[in-house]
């Protein structure tokens, strides 16, 4: 078994999580590239590792499922004996409007994104006897309001819930537990968000934002890693926000004044 770090990543096939992965593999980490459906997406990203210098197993595994989880940590255990990191990234959810949501997209929404990170966290807390770091993938719309994000905002405030409780509960076994919100980060998701009809162009979202752009899946990516790495030993039960100034703007919007106030 490599004295390497071993993080298991949900949903790594493409986006953040294969960001991340392939960051990991830099380091010399071993990872574990869960994907649900593209075997051809999860194999690149495991390439990619490998090529950073890591070493990789792809897993299928849909983590709405609890008999998958199961299957994906077992696969874990099996390959590497152990876990180090768990990255809670896969997420999935409708976009509509409250009066709009059905009972299979709240079950789906909350499957996915609050019990795949509760079952995922137990099984991983049982796979790092020596301590660990569990991270989870969060969004602005677990604090904010906004058209069409309803039922993943409030899946994602449960997972910081979570996040919390967990951080307080795990603490005496030396695990580490924290969330990191994304704002705007240009992704498949992201397009598919401001895909839906009447939604507000982007242009303007953006222009609303302090500096100026969307963040990348590289600076989600260098976040959670920093996370998991020793220098963050006592950071725990927090949630950390890379949005490029958001949440933290307020009317009257700086692209709103003129001069003298602005140059």
């Amino acid at each position: 078994m490599s004295d390497s770090k071993v993080t298991l990543i949900t949903g790594a096939s493409r986006g953040i999580g294969r960001e991340l992965a392939v960051r990991l593999g830099r380091d010399g980490g071993s990872v574990v590239v869960n994907y649900k459906k593209n075997a051809e997406l999860a194999e690149e990203t495991r390439k990619l590792v490998e090529q950073a210098g890591g070493r990789a197993i792809t897993v299928a595994a849909d983590v709405e499922i609890p008999e998958d989880i199961d299957r994906l940590f077992d696969a874990a255990r099996d390959e590497y004996g152990r876990l180090d990191h768990f990255v809670n990234n896969a997420a999935a959810s409708a976009f509509k409007p409250i009066m709009d949501l059905k009972l299979h997209h709240i079950d789906r929404s909350y499957a996915m994104n609050v019990r795949a990170f509760l079952l995922g966290a137990q099984r991983a807390v049982a796979l790092m006897p020596e301590g660990g770091r569990i991270v989870t993938l969060s969004g602005y719309g677990s604090t904010r309001a906004y058209m069409t994000y309803a039922a993943l905002g409030s899946a994602k405030a449960a997972t910081e819930a979570l996040v919390r409780s967990m951080a307080v509960e795990f603490a005496g076994r030396g695990i580490n537990v924290n969330a990191v919100s994304g704002g705007l980060i240009e992704s498949d998701s992201l397009d598919y968000f401001y895909n839906v009809p009447g939604m507000a162009p982007m242009s303007k979202v953006l222009s609303k934002i302090p500096k100026g752009r969307p963040g990348t899946v590289a600076e989600m990516a260098e976040t959670v890693a920093f996370l998991l790495s020793p220098g963050a030993e006592y950071i725990t039960g927090q949630t950390i926000v890379v949005d490029g100034g958001l949440s933290v703007a307020v009317p009257p919007y700086m692209e709103d004044m003129t001069p003298p106030l602005v140059p």
